[in-house]
């Protein structure tokens, strides 16, 4: 989950990672940012954290990150050497090059959220964002 203070501005992101009956929660943030860095950031650090190859499901409201996936665009700006589909370079191309890599490691699937409803998990890591944002 990302909150941002301005777009750019102030962000923060957050994730909780659950194993079991284990909870384990993780945030950051940047002083200048956008939504959508924090929203790639918050998959890579959650996956940046396993100590090992994992089956990961990544439930985001994101539908920036869980359509880069489950529509294919990222395998398309790959192929197409990180060009979108108007041949306009893919922004956060870094970011999203290190999640891919992620993706490799792990076995990931992306599961799709309503944001800002009563899902108690994704309200939690709004909270998380919301105060590392406010930190920087």
């Amino acid at each position: 989950m990302v909150h941002a203070l301005g777009n750019p501005g102030p962000g923060g992101w957050g994730t909780i990672l659950i194993y079991n009956d284990i909870k384990k929660e993780i945030s950051g943030g940047l002083p200048n940012t956008t939504n959508n860095v924090m929203e790639i950031t918050a998959v890579i650090e959650g996956l940046k954290t396993l100590k090992r190859p994992c089956e990961v499901e990544v439930y985001s409201d994101s539908n920036y990150v869980v359509n880069a996936f489950l529509q294919g665009w990222i395998f398309n700006w790959r192929k197409n050497n990180w060009k979108t589909a108007n041949k306009e370079p893919v922004k956060n191309r870094e970011l999203w090059e290190e999640l891919y890599s992620l993706t490799k490691t792990h076995n990931v699937k992306f599961i799709k959220v309503k944001g800002h409803s009563d899902n108690k998990l994704n309200n939690r890591c709004d909270e998380l964002a919301r105060n590392a944002a406010a930190n920087q």
